[in-house]
């Protein structure tokens, strides 16, 4: 049975009823969209984890759906996978923030009309790296949008972004989420154990993506192969080295497969009303997508690492309590076992200058084999030449 909305009486359609963690946006979404009284653009606001992309997905699917946000139909189901041809993502393109093409390309996409649905709706992540020339270039699409245009803009707070782009959207806030309640959140939904929910919550960062984590076989496995280099460090050479970092990229690249595929058959769908300008916006769009999603996957890398070896810092320091990557217990003991706390904390700071180079936009399988090297030398076990 639907939950109710606090208002009204009326009943919460399933794509927000999952909104258990956040009660208040959940109550106040529900509201606007059974009254018809939506914004023409949102701003959510909250710390990573709090549930803001989440809750985008769910309002995107109440807008898109014919059946008003089943949660289980086709387009529901697209929207979920991020391929719904009416409801773009987008991320920074650049690593100072979003590119003023990325603006433009947005700006002529709004102009035009929905394919399979009777609205659009974009989402644009970090919105606080909307600066200068690109945030100037989309103020005008974002306070007066085409009719059935909605923007969702998410950040993490309202000091973050331009006042100009605050200005002109209604701002949700989201509250902080504990870790056990996200935790609770990922075992409702996915009937998984505490310890499996512990262990994809730290490696994605939040709920949501914790969810798909765990239905994402291709995602986990690169936590596996994560964990096993790591934990095979002491015996290997440099060759071995950066033979298992290409083997990591490798693995991050599969599910960019599937999506490439998805986004290719949409294009096509589209390709009949469509110009030749606007088919080569989308082409491009996508690929800064999959780019995006390399990056994303790249990140979930190294908070597998960066989880597995703050839990050889506790073992080092000694300090009581449950690790968080149980299933590995033996990795993190003998890792503990060969290092000191200075090296420990010496490793962890590598995986997050892998994080920094990444963003400078060094090329992921450099960054990955100049991780492993410096984990490889701060844990201890220094490389050796065949």
């Amino acid at each position: 049975m639907c939950a109710e909305a606090a208002a009204g009486n009326k009943p919460v359609p399933p794509a927000l009823a999952r909104m258990t963690e956040q009660p208040r946006v959940r109550d106040f979404l529900a509201r606007t969209v059974a009254e018809g009284r939506l914004a023409h653009a949102y701003l959510f606001v909250g710390a990573p984890g709090s549930g803001k992309e989440f809750a985008a997905e769910a309002l995107a699917k109440c807008i898109v759906c014919p059946n008003g946000g089943c949660g289980s139909c086709d387009e529901c189901r697209r929207v979920a996978h991020r391929t719904h041809p009416d409801v773009r993502w987008l991320s920074p393109g650049g690593a100072s923030g979003y590119l003023v093409q990325q603006a433009r390309d947005l700006i002529a996409d709004v102009a035009l009309a929905p394919s399979r649905a009777k609205s659009k709706v974009y989402v644009l992540e970090r919105a606080e790296l909307l600066r200068d020339s690109t945030a100037n270039a989309l103020l005008k699409t974002i306070e007066e949008p085409p009719e059935g245009v909605v923007f969702i803009l998410c950040a993490r707070s309202v000091s973050t972004v331009l006042p100009t782009i605050v200005s002109r959207c209604q701002v949700v806030p989201f509250r902080t989420v504990s870790t056990e309640a996200g935790v609770g959140v990922v075992v409702r939904e996915t009937g998984a154990s505490e310890a499996e929910a512990r262990i994809a919550l730290a490696t994605t960062g939040t709920p949501s993506k914790a969810v798909d984590f765990l239905g994402n076989d291709a995602r986990r496995n690169v936590r596996r192969l994560v964990v096993a280099t790591l934990g095979e460090l002491a015996r290997d050479d440099s060759w071995d080295v950066l033979q298992a970092a290409g083997a990591i990229l490798e693995a991050v690249r599969v599910p960019l497969g599937e999506a490439r595929e998805a986004m290719e058959a949409a294009a096509r769908e589209s390709a009949d009303f469509l110009t030749a300008a606007a088919l080569k916006q989308v082409e491009d769009a996508n690929k800064r997508e999959l780019t995006a999603r390399e990056r994303s996957g790249m990140m979930e890398a190294l908070s597998a690492a960066d989880s597995l070896l703050r839990d050889v810092l506790m073992r080092c320091e000694d300090v009581g309590g449950s690790i968080t990557n149980s299933d590995v217990a033996d990795v993190v003991d003998r890792l503990a076992a060969g290092t000191t706390t200075a090296g420990a904390v010496a490793a962890i700071g590598a995986v997050s200058r892998a994080g920094e180079d990444l963003a400078r936009n060094v090329s992921p399988q450099l960054a990955l084999e100049a991780m492993l090297l410096r984990i490889k030398e701060a844990l201890a076990c220094p490389p050796s030449y065949r």
